[in-house]
């Protein structure tokens, strides 16, 4: 998700970091997602102080647990130390493709 998008979704801005996620591939139906993947390497952001009322929001805007469900894995930052991150998968009907 870019930038204005979160911020307009959250109302404010969010940090976010270049991490990479072994083990998974970037993916597009409709819309991009990730896929587990052996050998394959992602990389994007890992977004910091996150509230809980933003994953409510997130969760929301994902569409939890139909879409998409929220799992927590481990990514590597940019220094390369391994941190404990949520991320969303999708769902079958995600991967499909959502309906107009």
């Amino acid at each position: 998700m870019d930038d204005a998008r979160l911020r307009r979704l959250l109302g404010h801005d969010v940090n976010g970091d270049p991490a990479h996620l072994q083990g998974f591939e970037r993916r597009r139906a409709r819309y991009f997602y990730i896929h587990r993947s052996e050998g394959a390497l992602t990389q994007g952001l890992l977004l910091r102080g996150l509230s809980q009322r933003d994953f409510v929001i997130l969760d929301e805007y994902e569409d939890v647990p139909h879409l998409y469900t929220r799992e927590r894995i481990k990514v590597r930052d940019a220094g390369g130390s391994a941190v404990s991150c949520w991320v969303y998968l999708p769902t079958e009907l995600a991967r499909r493709g959502r309906p107009e």
